[in-house]
This record gives structure tokens, sequence and C-alpha cells, in this order.
């Protein structure tokens, strides 16, 4: 059984979710703080975390700041906070999704079996690729620059090794979505905020980019 831990501060919403899930056949659990919430996985690692970002003491940025320092954990902000801003400083932090109150669980759920089967998916062993001094190997589930490991997290090395499969070629934003989160529809901020994330590791300058590059009004294509 998937096991999901709900970090919310809000008693009524916790409950709510924490029953919505377990009727989905999760097996949730909840804390009220991103403290008792980090203490809680290093514990005992849930599946998923789910993190609402108006939490008393730590905030929900740090909190996802601090899970993602140590574990790779699918994580999924639960938020009544819609703003741009908001919701890309999130996935900067290091999130995975970004589910704005109220919450649709069917949705929800639906986005958890995304996470879970990208985290058992495996890419059939092939050779490196190689872009100059930037490798990326499935097989090995490793990416190096100039030799050193470049450390990524698995949306991230998701995406590179997509469009390392398709290099040079222009793959959409959309298509991303599909390929990488597995969700039909959604938000290109997603891919977006991921996009720049990696050019800050693969880059020499990622405010010009010539590997990661963008096809405006088309997507995105790394190339040799």
């Amino acid at each position: 059984m998937t096991a999901v831990l709900v970090i919310e501060d809000d008693d009524r919403i916790r409950l709510a979710m924490l029953l919505a899930l377990d009727d989905e056949g999760y097996d949730a659990y909840g804390v009220a703080t991103a403290e008792e919430g980090l203490r809680r996985q290093r514990l005992t690692p849930a599946d998923n975390v789910l993190v609402d970002l108006m939490l008393p003491g730590m905030d929900g940025f740090e909190c996802i700041r601090q899970l993602r320092r140590d574990d790779d954990v699918p994580i999924v902000v639960i938020s009544a906070r819609d703003d741009t801003h908001d919701i890309v400083a999130a996935l900067e932090a290091g999130a995975d999704d970004y589910v704005v109150k109220p919450v649709a669980i069917k949705e929800l759920s639906a986005r958890l079996r995304a996470l879970r089967r990208r985290g058992r998916a495996t890419t059939a062993p092939v050779a490196a690729h190689v872009f100059g001094d930037l490798e990326i190997s499935a097989e090995a589930g490793e990416v190096r620059r100039a030799g050193q490991p470049v450390p990524v997290t698995r949306t991230e090395f998701r995406l590179l090794c997509e469009l390392a499969d398709h290099a040079g070629k222009v793959l959409s934003r959309q298509q991303l979505l599909q390929r990488v989160w597995g969700y039909d529809t959604g938000d290109e901020r997603l891919v977006d905020v991921h996009v720049g994330r990696v050019r800050q590791k693969i880059e020499d300058d990622p405010a010009n980019p010539r590997r990661l590059v963008t096809l405006r009004g088309l997507g995105y294509k790394l190339q040799r």
C-alpha cells in the first residue's frame, strides 16, 4: 500500500484529506508542522509527501528544500495560494507538482498514481548519451559533467533522459508533461521551472543556454 504523508496545519482540512486518501486506498497519515513532517519522514519514509505552504514555524518552502536535501521522495504542494510566483518558488524549492485548494481528491489521486508509475518505470539499458562534457546514462541512473556527478532529482533525471532520447528534436511542453510527468493535461509551468533547474546544473551560462535550448512557441530540445 502506498504511504502518503500530509503536512497540513488546518485540522479540518488535514482530517478530510486523510479520510479521502484512505478511501482511495492509500495509507495516509498527517502532521501539523513542517518540523514534525521532517521528523516523520526521516523515521518512517512515505512514498509521497503532500505539503501546505502556509505552515506555522518553518514554512512549506523551507520544508520542501529540507526534504529535497536528503530525500528523492515525490513532493506535491497543496495550497490555496495560486499566484504564479508562489507556484514557481515551490517548484524551484524542489516540489514535483502543485495542486491548488480546494483539492479534488480524484485529481490528486490520479497525480499520485502518475508519480508512482514514474518511480517504478525503468528505461531499457542504452549507451550513455554524450553532449560534449555532459554524459547522461539511463542504465547507470546518473548524470556526469566533466567526469563529475551532477546531483539531479528523479524528475530532472527523467526530463534529461527524455530530451536525450530525442536529441536534436523539439519536444513540446505538453509532450514533456505526458512523457515525464505522466499527465495528459497539466500546468506547463511544471516543465518550464524544471528546465530552468536543469540548466543551472548543465549549462556554463544558464541565462544563455547552448545545450538545452528553447524553440519559441514550440518547446525544448537538447543539442550536441
